[in-house]
């Protein structure tokens, strides 16, 4: 899941691809390189995928989310002639996963059965896929209840997240057993091009971008986006966790990783040229959030208190989770840095600046 919009003007960045494919087809925007757009049953709207050419067959990266309508374009992907931007009846030989979001990842297990073929992933994406997949039916843990309390719920909307509680699993179909390990350095031969693992944290456990130098193509997932920025938060399973400086690290990783003028495919908005200059966009975004919630903090607060030093659109209860994870990435980032303070009392977590 991503973050909210930005106020990011479409003109700081050249996109270079044109309008973008119809769905149940796909456009070719480098040699063997095809862009494929799928629908999502939430407020980002599209998502792009991409087929990369591979000898007598192809790779998929990334597979829309499980719902039969998503199904329906890939079948008639799959069936299509060239002409139509179909797969000219060659298989799918393997599919890759950026990072386990089940905008991403949903479709990975019908895929890989339907082909026969093997899911890549990197460890820390898979395994905890199947965890969150597990946890489908279960009934809400008293920890997700404990977090929400102490970042400041009203007890309504406790009652709803303990209602809602389990639904990762229906976004996803049964992933494969067993998966073959990207990991950061890997090289993977693609159609006769090498393309190169390059990992990254903070938005998910061990988000895999794939980058090709001699089309100098980035297939970024939502580590660079154009437009929105990748949401980044803590969560339940890991109270006191730090992503905030893990996503500071791997943008700052992705600057010496890439060149500047790399071709950008994003999971989200449309491919595009500007790769460090967004990159830089998106930490200097996050710093200026640090000092505005910095700021708020002159007598203690709640996570839900400084909702208006991080957005600037109002929080509902669709968002309430998000703009909650969110929020406390920041503040706990603001802890590491030795900032800020917090204590709970009768339940609640309160944060001050240090003194």
């Amino acid at each position: 899941m991503d973050g909210f919009e930005g106020k990011t003007e479409r003109a700081r960045y050249d996109y270079p691809c044109g309008d973008p494919p119809e769905t149940g087809t796909s456009k070719e925007i480098a040699p063997g390189v095809r862009w494929v757009r799928m629908p999502l049953p939430f407020s980002l709207k599209w998502i792009n995928l991409w087929l990369l050419e591979d000898g007598d067959g192809w790779t998929l990266v990334d597979t829309g989310i499980q719902t039969s309508e998503t199904k329906s374009h890939w079948r008639t992907i799959f069936t299509g002639d060239a002409a139509s931007g179909g797969l000219s009846g060659k298989p799918v030989k393997r599919v890759i996963v950026t990072h386990m979001h089940p905008d991403h990842v949903g479709l990975a297990g019908w895929i890989t059965r339907k082909f026969q073929c093997d899911l890549w992933m990197t460890r820390l994406e898979y395994i905890s896929c199947r965890m969150l997949v597990a946890d489908t039916g279960r009934e809400a843990p008293e920890a997700g209840v404990k977090f929400y309390r102490a970042a400041g719920w009203e007890q309504e909307d406790l009652d709803r997240y303990v209602d809602r509680f389990g639904g990762f699993g229906k976004a996803v179909s049964q992933l494969p057993d067993a998966y073959e390990r990207l990991s950061d350095g890997l090289e993977i031969e693609i159609g006769g091009r090498t393309w190169h693992v390059i990992t990254g944290c903070g938005h998910s456990p061990e988000h895999a971008c794939l980058w090709q130098p001699e089309l100098n193509v980035f297939i970024s997932g939502d580590q660079i986006l154009p437009r929105i920025s990748s949401n980044v938060s803590v969560f339940p399973t890991e109270p006191n966790g730090n992503p905030l400086n893990d996503w500071l690290n791997s943008c700052e990783k992705l600057k010496t990783a890439i060149p500047a003028d790399a071709l950008v495919l994003p999971s989200h908005n449309e491919p595009f040229l500007g790769a460090h200059k967004r990159l830089q966009a998106l930490i200097d975004g996050h710093e200026l959030a640090m000092r505005r919630v910095l700021t708020r903090l002159d007598e203690p607060r709640r996570a839900v208190d400084l909702f208006p030093a991080m957005f600037a659109r109002s929080i509902d209860r669709d968002t309430l989770g998000m703009a909650t994870g969110e929020t406390v990435a920041h503040l706990n980032c603001l802890v590491g840095r030795g900032l800020v303070v917090s204590g709970l009392r009768d339940g609640t977590k309160w944060y001050s600046r240090a003194s």
